[in-house]
């Protein structure tokens, strides 16, 4: 198959297709006498289990590591439960993260309870005032004890 069938096949775009082959991570695909690219069954499942890896969020180098177990199928695969524990740490403190996130945007939403000229629009005031540096209603704690060690907001 041509790369675009494999793109379509998996979902992946032909650039990113492409980069996969060129970083090892697919097989380099037989040349056919017009020089088009000749992909198989090998690189269709390796692009799928690739893509299922990167849906899982999964950075490359892991993903890497993955591979070469598939390739080395007599190893303890005790390397790749650690690799899975350090994805989910990973994933844990994100979804940590973004629930401080989601607390902060709550805060800030509450200030500005209806439609009402931007000039007594409390989210873009706590905007601005955090702009300068100065405590704000999501960042409120934080900026001030940031401020009082001489550290402005970013």
């Amino acid at each position: 198959m041509r790369i675009g069938e494999l793109g379509q096949a998996t979902g992946v775009d032909r650039e990113t297709i492409r980069y996969y082959e060129r970083a090892g991570l697919l097989p380099p695909a037989a040349r056919r006498a017009n020089g088009y690219r000749a992909y198989g069954d090998v690189h269709l499942e390796r692009l799928a289990f690739i893509r299922h890896c990167r849906a899982l969020d999964m950075p490359l180098a892991d993903v890497r590591r993955l591979l070469d177990y598939l390739d080395r199928p007599r190893n303890d695969c005790a390397d790749v439960n650690r690799l899975i524990d350090e994805q989910l740490a990973r994933v844990h403190a994100r979804l940590k993260s973004m629930r401080v996130l989601e607390r902060q945007l709550g805060q800030l939403r509450a200030r500005c309870d209806a439609g009402h000229a931007t000039t007594e629009c409390g989210i873009l005031h706590e905007l601005v005032t955090a702009a300068h540096g100065e405590g704000c209603a999501c960042h409120g704690a934080f900026a001030e004890a940031n401020k009082s060690r001489g550290v402005r907001n970013r």
